[in-house]
């Protein structure tokens, strides 16, 4: 039998009582537990209860999932029963993923029952070799109420099938694990070929010939010479750094600290990259499993560790439900999971030289004092109509350029529009000429200076004729100074015989 040349490990933890345990011990407790007696969780197939999983006790007693709960309490009178939670129960399975990034950040649930962790080039970072890691799962699941069995292989198909059939080798392994239906299963058996052993002694082309490609595959999965590696249930972020407690932390003043010097070690392997991040992510490992995640973003991207701390301590100060250490903080980990090129940065080279002032560190501020969302900048739009010509989007968002008037000219478009535009009264010397007199709001304007018109037609396209009121747009100034953007919707004895004008915006 071929072995595999790959050096990467995996960790299996298969969970067999998860839905009893998450009933009698596990974390969270659901208010219905039960007692300490075997009992059985059912679910309703084809119009019969059928047991869906057990409990230690039950199990001991000679019960199996998939039989009809009339029949099991023939044989168990008076055993209790449950309503299945399959949801609660993914839910649980997902919530031990997130414990288990204490070990590595690439965690993935197998089935509803286990779960799978790619130790490769974890072992040092842990600070305990893989056989240490297995026994400390084992330990912390024991502690949340959780039967479990592990196992280590260089296959994550492997390690699961080790744990969840109590084998030590995989060449013990019954044909079962193959998982290709009890008709298959049965023709090997009949065949004589009852372990994997006996099948890895087979050539493979007669066995895919008999049984299809898909059981050669799986048996070279199994027997640990093909590597289909797992998908995470989190991707693991491009940089990493983790920080272990000897004694764990009790309250929550010294984590800015940690993440500081969490954050030099990072700038230091963005900087070998020449890379800085547009996001970071801290997660906090508790005693008891439970881990807390704080997120930051960057308008630019920074590797600064003084203005990333910063960025947190807005974020912890403004969060509706403070960090509760519990027992303790024992692991800290830093993520930058959205990167981008940064090159260094040059010094001004005239000492006292002025630059322009750069909002990006108080924006970031803002946006992790009062959420993401709190915070928007106006960007121009690919829009016809200037009312929708620009746009609220976050600080960090690309955006094209506004465009400028010539040195010493006016602004193109008012700062402020009117929505929807004001109406008023215009005298003009012709009917489709220029404004000049205007009343709004009771008082009368008399216009000292204009420039246009501006025609902007109706988007054709949006029109069900083909055609609508067509603006011309006028920048007007007063005698006292001050500016307007009026415009007469409708051309005059084409579209409107008495085109109305409105004040769309005020220039500042």
């Amino acid at each position: 039998m071929s072995k595999l040349v790959s050096e990467r490990r995996y960790l299996a933890a298969h969970l067999p009582f998860l839905p009893a345990d998450r009933r009698t011990g596990a974390r969270p407790k659901p208010p219905d537990a039960p007692p300490d007696a075997p009992f059985a969780v059912t679910e309703k197939q084809r119009g019969a209860q059928r047991v869906v999983a057990l409990s230690p006790a039950a199990a001991a007693l000679g019960l199996a999932p998939g039989m009809m709960l009339a029949d099991a309490r023939a044989r168990v009178p008076g055993l209790a029963a449950f309503p299945h939670d399959a949801a609660a129960d993914r839910a649980l399975l997902m919530w031990l993923a997130e414990t288990c990034e204490r070990y590595t950040p690439t965690v993935a649930a197998a089935g509803e029952d286990a779960l799978v962790l790619d130790l490769t080039g974890c072992i040092e970072a842990a600070g305990m070799d893989e056989q240490a890691i297995a026994a400390d799962l084992r330990a912390r699941l024991a502690k949340m109420g959780l039967h479990a069995n592990t196992a280590l292989a260089a296959t994550p198909e492997a390690a699961l099938a080790l744990a969840r059939f109590g084998a030590k080798r995989v060449e013990r392994l019954p044909v079962a694990a193959l998982d290709m239906g009890g008709e298959v299963h049965l023709a090997l058996n009949r065949a004589g070929l009852r372990t994997l052993g006996d099948l890895a002694r087979r050539p493979r082309a007669p066995l895919a010939a008999r049984f299809g490609r898909e059981m050669t595959e799986r048996l070279a999965r199994l027997l640990e010479e093909q590597d289909r590696r797992i998908t995470p249930h989190r991707a693991p972020p491009p940089v990493i750094v983790d920080q272990r407690f000897a004694e764990p932390l009790a309250t929550v003043s010294p984590l800015l600290g940690v993440i500081e010097h969490l954050a030099a070690r990072a700038r230091d392997m963005l900087a070998r990259r020449g890379q800085g991040g547009r996001r970071f992510e801290v997660a906090l490992f508790r005693t008891d499993g439970h881990v807390a995640r704080l997120a930051v973003n960057s308008g630019k991207p920074s590797r600064d560790p003084a203005a990333i701390v910063r960025l947190f301590d807005e974020r912890i100060e403004a969060l509706a439900d403070p960090l509760d250490p519990g027992f303790g903080y024992d692991m800290v980990r830093f993520g930058v999971p959205q990167v981008e090129a940064l090159g260094d940065e040059q010094a001004d080279l005239v000492p006292g030289g002025q630059r322009a002032a750069d909002l990006s560190p108080l924006l970031d501020r803002l946006a992790a004092r009062f959420g993401a969302q709190a915070v928007r900048r106006f960007a121009p739009r690919d829009a016809h109509l200037p009312e929708y010509a620009a746009a609220l989007v976050p600080p960090e968002a690309a955006g094209g350029a506004w465009p400028r008037p010539e040195p010493g000219e006016p602004p193109l478009r008012p700062l402020f529009l009117y929505d929807p535009p004001q109406r008023v009264s215009v005298l003009a010397e012709v009917p489709d000429g220029p404004p000049r007199r205007f009343a709004w709001r009771g008082r009368q304007y008399r216009v000292a200076r204009f420039e246009g018109p501006e025609r902007i037609a109706y988007p054709w396209w949006k029109h069900p004729a083909g055609e609508g009121p067509t603006r011309d747009y006028y920048r007007v100034e007063d005698e006292a100074g001050h500016r307007f953007w009026l415009f007469r919707h409708g051309l005059y004895g084409r579209e409107r015989d008495d085109p109305a004008w409105y004040l769309h915006g005020l220039f500042a």
